[in-house]
């Protein structure tokens, strides 16, 4: 329909009386052949089927990358294997989720498997898609981090998946550091007697400095919160069983910014 209207506003802004009847029947063409197209890709329902194909492309490119980072030094420890655990425990799967998500985790690990092959897939799925990208390699970064230590092996792996996916070793290392700042600042992967929220880490999850303005603070602030907002990235093709890390990631963001709020207020009193 769309196209008859178009080609006859266009032919009689053209050729008056005569362009209208070739507009139309120009656009009666366009419209049929996009009608079969659509129907052949399964109209509405291949729509829905697309983005659920999305869905399990990153479950399973997640899981399986998962499991070849974790294989990085040679052999998975049981830190790894457990850690894989508690994040599907996290994300709340379904038991037939869980069984993919091992079995993805699996293939990851063995020595054959094509890393290169899957993550160009997964680029070219998500690649308008920046934010869904970055956690993506987040979660990887998690992986290696596991004892909050990250070997050269690991390192160099992150590497290769970061390339393919387009981002520089110089962007990959700024999401380390603000991985490692952030774990610290929860508290996580650190002795019991350490400061669960350290000033100087809270300014390492904003990525900025502590000499900031709070215009600067704020603005950081508001592009992390709608970076990872969860909603913005089920929205974008990632699967609502994998917003978990994003929703931890907005309240360390959350907390560290509150924290920066208080010194300062209190600075100035």
């Amino acid at each position: 329909m769309w196209g008859k209207i178009l080609g006859a506003l266009f032919g009689l802004a053209l050729l008056k009386l005569p362009g209208l009847l070739i507009g139309v029947l120009i656009g009666h063409w366009f419209d049929r052949a996009f009608k079969q197209q659509f129907e052949k890709n399964g109209g509405f329902t291949g729509l829905f089927n697309d983005n659920l194909d999305e869905q399990a492309l990153f479950r399973y490119t997640t899981f399986a990358t998962m499991g070849h980072v974790a294989k990085a030094t040679g052999v998975v420890t049981s830190a790894h294997i457990s850690q894989a655990t508690q994040f599907m425990n996290q994300l709340g799967l379904t038991a037939a989720q869980q069984k993919e998500a091992q079995a993805a985790f699996r293939d990851g690990k063995a020595v054959s498997f094509p890393l290169q092959p899957q993550l160009n897939s997964f680029y070219q799925a998500y690649r308008r898609r920046r934010d869904v990208l970055q956690l993506f390699v987040e979660i990887q970064i998690n992986t290696a981090c596991v004892n909050g230590q990250m070997t050269a092996e690991q390192y160099a792996l992150l590497q290769q998946v970061a390339g393919h996916l387009n981002f520089s070793s110089v962007q990959l290392d700024a999401l380390i550091l603000a991985f490692q700042a952030q774990s610290r600042f929860a508290g996580r992967n650190q002795p019991a007697n350490s400061t669960r929220h350290s000033l100087a880490d809270a300014y390492k999850v904003l990525d900025v400095a502590e000499s900031a303005s709070d215009a600067v603070l704020k603005k950081a602030y508001r592009k992390l919160m709608a970076q990872h907002h969860p909603d913005k990235l089920m929205a974008q093709g990632v699967p609502a069983d994998m917003l978990e890390v994003a929703k931890r990631r907005t309240q360390d963001i959350q907390a560290a910014y509150e924290l920066i709020k208080q010194q300062r207020n209190r600075s100035k009193l």
